[in-house]
Formats: structure tokens, sequence, C-alpha cells
């Protein structure tokens, strides 16, 4: 779960900073290609982590009939909560950063 909130606390310090970029009108291509390049790496995380959690709600799915089944209806319920938290947080995030790259291009055109 540590690592959960660590991912999500360094995803809200990038949104905060392309926030900051673009809403200071920051004219410092190397700075936006940075937060750009750090954004697409962690849209790639949340893309991983998505494909584990799917993973995970296959085999959990499949094994339902074993154990116990109140322990896995849990599990289920939170793997497709967290799931629906990683899509929402990844769309908001590839959102943002083609924000910051329509940003970076109208600072290249000017």
């Amino acid at each position: 779960m540590g690592c959960e909130q660590s991912l999500q606390a360094m995803i809200m310090d990038l949104i905060d900073r392309i926030a900051a970029l673009i809403a200071g009108k920051e004219r410092d291509l190397d700075s936006i290609e940075r937060t750009l390049t750090d954004g697409y790496a962690h849209a790639l995380s949340l893309e991983a982590e998505r494909q584990r959690l799917e993973r995970r709600l296959a085999e959990v799915a499949q094994d339902i009939h074993r154990g116990d089944p109140d322990e896995k209806t849990q599990e289920l319920s939170m793997l497709a909560e967290r799931l629906g938290g990683n899509a929402d947080e990844l769309l908001d995030l590839r959102r943002r950063l083609g924000d910051l790259r329509r940003h970076a291009q109208e600072i290249r055109a000017a």
C-alpha cells in the first residue's frame, strides 16, 4: 500500500507542476520537456499497474470457488475499485500532459 501511496503523491506533485507551468506561462522549454518526460514515465507506471490489477482480478475471479468466497469477493471489490481509480488517474494525467504538450508547441511556434 505504501508504494501505491508514494506513486499517487508523485503523480499529484507532477499534476501540480504541470498546472504551474501552464498557469505561470512558463517559457522554459527544458523544464517543460522534463515535466513531459516525467509525466509520460508516470503514465507508463499507471498502465503497468493497471495490467497487474487486471491480471490479479482475473486470477481471483477464476479461483473464486476455492477458499473463502467472502474474502475473494472483498478482494475482487477492492481490485475493481483500484482499477477504476487507476483509470481515472491515467485519463486525467494524459489530459494534462496533452495540455502541457500544446503549451510547449505554442512556445515553439512563437
